[in-house]
C-alpha cells in the first residue's frame, strides 16, 4: 500500500512539473523552461540564433546567465535581417563590440516585467511607461488591446509576438524589430 501511495505522489509530482512548464510557450521550436536562465533557453530557440550569435560576440553570456532579474527583448532573426544589409555582420566584428553590446543592452531592462506588469504601468502611465535599460536607453512601452509595443529612442516600434516566456532569471518577450540606441 506505501508504495502504491509513493508511486502515485511520484506520478502526481511528475505530472505538476509538466504542467509547470507546459505553462511556458515554445519559442523558435523549442519548450522553453522556467528553471533555465536567459542563455540556457535562447540557445535553443531556431529563431533567434542570429541573437545568441550577437550575445556571444559581445561577450554578454556569462551577464544572461546572472542572477537578474532581467527582462529581454529578443528580437528574431527576422528582425535582424530587415536592417540594412551587412549590418549585423559588421556588428559582429571584434571591432564593433562596443556598439553591439550597446544595441544589445538597450533591449535589456534589469528587473522582470511580466506582460500584465508592462500592461498595468502603462496604464499607469496615461498609456505609455517609459524605462531605461541596461544600456542607458529609454524604451517606451504600450500596452492596447491585449498587445504590447516597445518603442526606442528612434521612433522604431516593435510588437511583442510572444510574451510572458519566464526564466529562471527573469523573462523574455520576443519582438519583431531590433531596437537601437540614439548613437
Amino acid at each position: 500500500m506505501r508504495r502504491i501511495a509513493t508511486l502515485l505522489l511520484a506520478g502526481t509530482i511528475a505530472v505538476f512539473a509538466t504542467v509547470a512548464y507546459a505553462e511556458n510557450p515554445m519559442v523558435g521550436g523549442a519548450a522553453m523552461y522556467a528553471n533555465k536562465n536567459i542563455v540556457e533557453n535562447a540557445v535553443n530557440s531556431k529563431d533567434h540564433t542570429t541573437l545568441v550569435a550577437a550575445v556571444k560576440a559581445a561577450g554578454l553570456v556569462e551577464t544572461l546567465q546572472g542572477a537578474g532579474p532581467f527582462t529581454v527583448f529578443a528580437p528574431t532573426n527576422e528582425a535582424f535581417a530587415a536592417l540594412p544589409a551587412g549590418t549585423v555582420e559588421t556588428l559582429l566584428k571584434p571591432e564593433n563590440k562596443d556598439k553591439l553590446t550597446k544595441i544589445l543592452t538597450c533591449h535589456v531592462i534589469g528587473a522582470k516585467a511580466m506582460g500584465a506588469d508592462v500592461a498595468s504601468m502603462a496604464k499607469a502611465d496615461g498609456g505609455t511607461h517609459k524605462v531605461k535599460t541596461v544600456g542607458g536607453c529609454e524604451l517606451s512601452l504600450k500596452a492596447d488591446g491585449g498587445k504590447v509595443t516597445v518603442a526606442d529612442e528612434n521612433g522604431n516600434v516593435a510588437n511583442v509576438t510572444i510574451a510572458d516566456v519566464e526564466q529562471s532569471n527573469g523573462v523574455i518577450h520576443v519582438i519583431d524589430k531590433v531596437l537601437l540606441p540614439k548613437m
